[in-house]
């Protein structure tokens, strides 16, 4: 989609300064492109050490209270997309009842807010494997002290 959304505005940029005859639709499509890999690349960076955080609160923890905050920290994101996905799920169901399209491309709205639900539900799936391994992991090093 990135390569995608290159090639569409580097089209743009040359029908417009070069000769001189836009095209309606390409930002458009490159701002559609954007919200898609936005929401659907959210859940690659839930992948374990692929986030920000700041461990000031967590290093003054036991190595056990770290993982377990860890693994809070982690429902917690899931509940949180959870929501996000059902508020975005409403908003298709309101664009798909209004039957809006968009101005250039005249395509159906809710084509472009689906992201957002189907790009949560992605992000639901890799917080449980990711909740999974580190109760997997909590587990047998647990078993391994005794």
């Amino acid at each position: 989609m990135i390569g995608l959304m290159c090639v569409v505005v580097f089209l743009q940029v040359v029908f417009r300064f070069i000769l001189k005859a836009s095209l309606p639709w390409s930002e458009e499509l490159s701002r559609y492109l954007q919200v898609y890999i936005t929401f659907f690349g959210t859940a690659y960076g839930i992948k374990t050490g692929a986030h920000l955080g700041i461990e000031a609160f967590t290093l003054l923890l036991p190595k056990t209270g770290r993982k377990v905050l860890g693994i809070l920290t982690q429902v917690v994101g899931m509940g949180v997309c959870a929501l996000i996905m059902k508020f975005g799920a409403d908003i298709v169901l309101a664009q798909m009842a209004s039957g809006q399209v968009s101005p250039a491309m005249r395509i159906p709205m809710w084509t472009v807010y689906i992201a957002i639900p189907i790009g949560m539900a992605f992000c639901i799936l890799r917080y449980i494997v990711e909740i999974c391994r580190a109760v997997k992991t909590f587990r047998e090093e647990k078993e391994e002290v005794l």
